[in-house]
């Protein structure tokens, strides 16, 4: 175990991580931004000897168990968790789950592109942030925010151009999920109710479709506005398995119109 590159890494995340970040009140008093060795101790679950020891390259071999904690106190990143298994002499353990919350650089996004609906989906689908415009134009995301269950289960959707497309890109995405997170409880019911009750799924999923994200355009029926004419660009955020969903529509067109018109409605 390299117990100084370890302790250096434990060092360097702590105090870069404020308090804000890591659920705790920034308070008055702090000689620097980032977290007291006290707090990533509570936060972890361990005493605070047992931490200022890691940090001093002092410590005993950290379990599984103390690696995880550490990596939950101090809110690791998929590849931060990694390496810090990897520093400890331990193989990394692959996560519980995809992350499920939106960092607030990305939020902010949400709202920076007027004229622009936007989503942010997890590594099974789920939509976990958006803005107005994209609730109007897809729908309740609140209490139906599952992509991948709208397409295939709940066909309520109607696209007359790119259905094909997103299926095998859904399944694609669904597929290295599972095999990421394989102890995901919420990913793992998804899939049998996913197989269980759509044939399609099942065929596409059987044929192990490789598909990356990018440019789609699609069409789609509103309910009020009609057919809508939808460009989809993604934007991924690798650190969190995440990805960033834009909907536009072609500058002066009918669909842009109407977006407008939508938007201008929510606002």
């Amino acid at each position: 175990m390299a117990r100084s590159e370890l302790a250096r890494f434990l060092r360097d995340r702590r105090e870069g991580l404020p308090p804000g970040a890591a659920g705790l009140p920034s308070g008055p008093r702090r000689r620097t931004p980032g977290l007291r060795r006290e707090e990533v101790a509570e936060l972890a679950g361990m005493s605070v000897d047992y931490y200022v020891r890691l940090e001093q390259a002092r410590g005993p071999r950290p379990s599984p168990r103390i690696l995880r904690s550490l990596a939950g106190a101090l809110r690791l990143a998929p590849a931060e968790r990694t390496h810090l298994f990897r520093l400890a002499g331990v193989a990394p353990e692959p996560p519980a789950g995809p992350p499920r919350e939106v960092r607030p650089y990305v939020a902010g996004l949400l709202h920076r592109i007027p004229g622009t609906a936007v989503v942010v989906t997890a590594a099974g689908y789920d939509v976990i942030a958006w803005n107005p415009l994209a609730e109007a134009l897809l729908g309740d995301l609140g209490s139906r925010p599952n992509l991948a269950r709208r397409r295939f289960l709940d066909r309520d959707e109607v696209l007359t151009t790119g259905h094909e497309d997103f299926g095998e890109i859904a399944v694609a995405r669904l597929r290295a999920a599972a095999d990421r997170y394989p102890r995901d409880r919420a990913l793992a019911a998804l899939l049998a109710d996913l197989r269980a009750g759509s044939a399609e799924f099942d065929e596409i999923w059987a044929t192990n479709p490789v598909r990356a994200p990018g440019h789609r355009t699609k069409t789609m029926t509103h309910p009020e506005l009609g057919r809508l004419h939808i460009n989809c660009d993604i934007l991924t955020v690798p650190d969190d398995d995440q990805q960033v969903v834009f909907m536009t529509a072609d500058p002066d067109t009918p669909t842009a119109r109407a977006l407008h018109h939508l938007a201008t409605h929510v606002a």
